[in-house]
């Protein structure tokens, strides 16, 4: 394949996986900026590695896909330096502390993205993933760990998510 230009092929699978790409920028980006800087280094890197892709009978592209953007999100997570302000991230726990279930109803999706992005990047893969309704055996070929490990993990991502979100275990 020629890196000059994108393939129709490319661009083809751009557009079907462009809202898993984005759901993973949201995921890992609470800005609007940062989300569009890492969805575009998303697409440059798959653009890198698209030469190099082979389909593997029995195999999803998607978990590819996941595999890049996961890595390139992680990636950048790690890159960035920016903190959040001295008491901001006070104030947002004690936010999500204080919902309550009928406040829950109201704004439930904005305080669980506040939880996750409380948690590790490797705990926002498995959320992610989780979310996106993606069996156990796939979820593990994505993240390179048995399904075993995959169970456990979630386990453990649902109990901090809990706690984070204020309710019991």
């Amino acid at each position: 394949m020629s890196s000059a230009a994108p393939s129709a092929d490319f661009v083809a699978v751009l557009h079907e996986y462009q809202p898993l790409l984005r759901r993973v920028a949201r995921l890992y980006c609470q800005d609007a900026d940062d989300r569009q800087d890492l969805f575009q280094e998303m697409v440059l890197q798959l653009w890198r590695a698209w030469p190099r892709y082979v389909p593997q009978p029995g195999a999803k592209l998607s978990t590819w896909l996941y595999r890049i953007a996961l890595n390139v999100a992680i990636s950048n997570l790690r890159q960035r330096t920016r903190r959040p302000a001295p008491g901001e991230l006070d104030a947002e726990a004690l936010a999500v502390a204080q919902t309550s279930d009928s406040d829950f109803d109201a704004d439930d999706r904005a305080v669980l993205y506040r939880a996750i992005g409380r948690l590790s990047e490797v705990d926002k893969a498995f959320v992610l993933l989780y979310l996106e309704d993606r069996p156990y055996d796939e979820m593990a070929d994505i993240l390179g760990i048995t399904q075993n490990n995959v169970r456990v993990k979630m386990h453990r991502v649902q109990d901090k998510l809990r706690t984070l979100m204020g309710q019991p275990a």
